[in-house]
């Protein structure tokens, strides 16, 4: 019996980390894991591009209705957990996206997991929610 999980995370960009109904909000979350420190780095703005392009591919193109059929028409966010702050050049890329996105109803969330989180300032929220 294998008990190997399926690696998750930015740098696997062909893998959906989290699919999870939120049932209070009645919305969908198709949720990014990025348990690396942030490190401003091309590589990892490449990586977190694939990923959400991955995403989108997956929520646009007729897999998640596909794999979850219960879960089609409801509002949808893309959400990146992440451990600590992005940096200034993944808060600008994520901005970008956000307003991309949102032209097909798609909201971009950003949640800092470790101590503390990032803040209402840090620039990463829309509108500094």
């Amino acid at each position: 019996m294998s008990t190997e999980t399926t690696p998750r995370g930015v740098e696997h960009a062909h893998v959906i980390d989290i699919v999870a109904h939120d049932a209070p909000s009645g919305s969908v979350a198709l949720i990014m894991l990025e348990p690396r420190a942030w490190d401003g780095s091309e590589l990892r703005l490449f990586q977190l591009q694939e990923k959400i392009n991955a995403y989108l591919s997956f929520a646009l193109d007729g897999e998640m209705a596909e794999a979850y059929p219960a879960l089609v028409g409801l509002p949808l966010r893309l959400q990146l957990d992440c451990a600590t702050p992005p940096d200034a050049m993944t808060v600008s890329f994520l901005s970008h996206v956000r307003e991309q996105i949102a032209f097909q109803g798609i909201d971009l969330q950003v949640r800092v997991m470790g101590a503390g989180g990032c803040g209402p300032a840090c620039g990463c929220h829309a509108g500094g929610e």
